[in-house]
Formats: C-alpha cells, sequence, structure tokens
C-alpha cells in the first residue's frame, strides 16, 4: 500500500485522514500480518466500527417514523449485514486496497463479502477514531443508510437468521440451532467459528467477531447452500 492508494480512496469516500496508520490498518487483513509481520490488522477497527454503525443505524430508523421494536431490529440487520457492507466495499472499490497475503489474494480475498463487509466496518472505526463520531456517521449515512429504501423495496430487510428459520420450519418442519465449533484468539480479540444445523445435519459454517455474528455468517452460508437465496 501506498500513500497514493490511500489518496485516491479518500477522493472517493470524500474522507481524508488525519493519521495515516489508522486507514493502513483499516484496510490489514489477518493474513498479511502471519505473512509478513505487519504491525497490526484491522479487526479490533472492525469490533469498534461495527459498534458505531450499529448505533448510527438505530438512531436513524429511532427517528424515521414510529416503527416497532421488531421493525427497527429487522431494518438495522439489513443495513449492518454482509451482504449490504459487501456491497458497499464494491461501490468505494475497497478490494483493490486490501493489504493481504499471496495466499489470500489468489484464494479471492479481495472478493470475498466476509473480508469486504469487515474492511467497511474497519473503515468506520477508523474514521471515528480519527475525527470523532460525526465524521464516522457522514460516512455511515452517506454510504450505507442512503441503501435503506432499495433494501425494503428487495425485501432484504430480514435477517439471515429469520429467513433461515422460517424456511427450516417450512420445509422441514423443525427449528435450526447453532453450535460454537471453534474459538481462536486472546479474548480480547477471539473469532468464533459457528455451525447452523438442521435436526443433526450441520449445514453450514460462519465466522465472526462475536458469537451473534458468526451464527448470522452461518445463517447466510446456510441459505446459500439450501439455495433459499
Amino acid at each position: 500500500m501506498t500513500v497514493q492508494s490511500f489518496v485516491n480512496l479518500e477522493k472517493t469516500i470524500g474522507y481524508v485522514f488525519k493519521n495515516k496508520d489508522l486507514v493502513a490498518t483499516a484496510l490489514t487483513h489477518r493474513s498479511a500480518v502471519r505473512e509478513s509481520r505487519a504491525r497490526g490488522h484491522n479487526e479490533r477497527l472492525e469490533f469498534l466500527g461495527d459498534a458505531v454503525l450499529e448505533l448510527v443505524a438505530t438512531d436513524h430508523l429511532f427517528h424515521i417514523g414510529q416503527k416497532t421494536e421488531g421493525e427497527m431490529t429487522n431494518l438495522r440487520s439489513a443495513l449492518v449485514n454482509r451482504e449490504n457492507l459487501a456491497s458497499v466495499a464494491q461501490e468505494i472499490q475497497l478490494g483493490q486496497y486490501l493489504f493481504m497475503s499471496k495466499g489470500e489474494e489468489r484464494s479471492g480475498g479481495r472478493e470475498k463479502d466476509s473480508t469486504l463487509a469487515n474492511a467497511v466496518e474497519a473503515l468506520i472505526g477508523a474514521i471515528y477514531l480519527d475525527q470523532g463520531f460525526d465524521k464516522a456517521q457522514d460516512f455511515c449515512k452517506e454510504f450505507i443508510l442512503t441503501r435503506l429504501k432499495a433494501l425494503q423495496a428487495a425485501g432484504k430487510h430480514r435477517d439471515e437468521k429469520s429467513v433461515f428459520q422460517e424456511k427450516a420450519q417450512e420445509i422441514h418442519g423443525t427449528t435450526p440451532h447453532y453450535e460454537v465449533t471453534s474459538e481462536e484468539g486472546p479474548d480480547h480479540n477471539k473469532i468464533f467459528t459457528c455451525a447452523a444445523f438442521i435436526g443433526d445435519d450441520k449445514i453450514a459454517e460462519g465466522t465472526g467477531i462475536s458469537k451473534q455474528k458468526a451464527e448470522t455468517a452461518a445463517a447466510a452460508a446456510a441459505i446459500k447452500e439450501q439455495g433459499w437465496s
């Protein structure tokens, strides 16, 4: 990554970082640390950005009408889920700026929805640390919240776990369940892997920086595996 790379990205998102180390970290995939001993990867910033985005989305939804808690929850899920954030990353061409190992790149890492979505959250976290909540909120409003009407029109304001549960009950007559299959990393920086089951059959797995995110990723993968998307 070069300073010019940051300049091009900054032009795209309309934001100039005061601390370039923050954007460098936000763009660094975990694999790059293992291969090249980079100073740090973006998972802590992802964790922070996830929280900032959740607050921004919640505040926005609270103030745009008398929606029920359930309605706001589903709409927020549509805004912050992996599919939508990956689409945001594609819009701003974030994949080309990511720093990752050669092996990860060869395996299609720059196009993986999970990697792209995580990078968007890390970028939000970096903006928050660089110049505060208002600037992070501005980014979220311009690139994420503006997608709300389109998501509603496309019927995507239902979270993956709800969709997977409804389909499993409709087709198999049973409620799916989730199990944590692995935990990696120290307590302050864990990566969880969860499996989605229908009965005794494991349908798919997903990973995330929390059990909830890992379950959501597993549900999304299971929907795709079953051809229910």
